[in-house]
């Protein structure tokens, strides 16, 4: 990783109401963390800062710092930003030196198309995102990138398939899964416990047969009414008496 030059400040101004006239003002308040050294309150050119930070893979970012024309080399180790806007608010610095390790996580990004997924109907799984290394300044990579191309459906790369660049050593357990390829989950159509059917369908019959019955017994007795009216109108009265013949 190549160191990129940045100018900063001296900054005393520390309150809330003080900070932010600071960036206001264009600027951006940061903090760098010496190896054997108090913290230091700076300031930034918030514009070379946004501009450094947007034009790179990643925010572990090596830069030169001139410290009031004193050099610096140091690692970008937090950027903090507005959550609405994106803006840059805070940064953190650490302190290296260039004959010393460090370790820092770094972005893993995936290169080619993975056969069980161009044919095989698979779907590429990323599961690891970041990877911690350890390295002296000048090798630490930026990124590191896994080529998928051969990945077949119901394989993975684990962590230690993964080849570390030059002067770089990965951390982390070996068996550890990167990325992987696994078949499209499918959803299955749920289906009717047995006699669901065949019990509804009872319903429906016993619900009918209710209907049926119930309005048989009703024509039945308006039967019987009409018939004994048509009875009462055929039938004398007991103590009626005859009607004379017509002559």
């Amino acid at each position: 990783m190549k160191s990129v030059p940045l100018n900063a400040f001296g900054r005393s101004v520390n309150g809330r109401a003080e900070v932010k006239k600071l960036r206001d003002a264009g600027r951006i308040p940061a903090t760098i963390y010496g190896r054997q050294t108090k913290p230091e309150n700076l300031e930034l050119v918030g514009r070379e800062m946004t501009d450094l930070i947007n034009h790179s893979l990643s925010e572990n970012i090596l830069v030169d710092l001139d410290v009031n024309a004193k050099k610096r080399l140091a690692l970008v180790q937090e950027v903090q930003h507005h959550p609405l806007s994106g803006k840059v608010l805070h940064v953190d610095f650490h302190e290296v030196a260039e004959n010393e390790l460090v370790t820092v996580m770094v972005p893993v990004e995936t290169t080619g198309e993975a056969v069980g997924v161009k044919t095989g109907g698979g779907v590429l799984e990323h599961i690891v995102f970041k990877l911690k290394v350890r390295a002296l300044p000048k090798n630490l990579p930026e990124q590191i990138l896994i080529d998928v191309s051969d990945l077949q459906v119901g394989k993975s790369i684990h962590l230690g398939d993964v080849k570390a660049p030059e002067g770089v050593e990965i951390i982390g357990k070996k068996s550890t899964t990167v990325v992987a390829v696994a078949m499209p989950k499918t959803e299955v159509e749920a289906v009717p416990a047995e006699g669901a059917t065949s019990a509804a369908g009872d319903v429906e019959m016993t619900k009918e047969k209710k209907e049926d019955g119930s309005a048989a017994p009703a024509a039945k007795a308006g039967d019987k009414a009409a018939a004994g009216k048509a009875d009462a109108k055929a039938a004398p009265a007991k103590d009626a008496k005859a009607a004379p013949a017509k002559k």
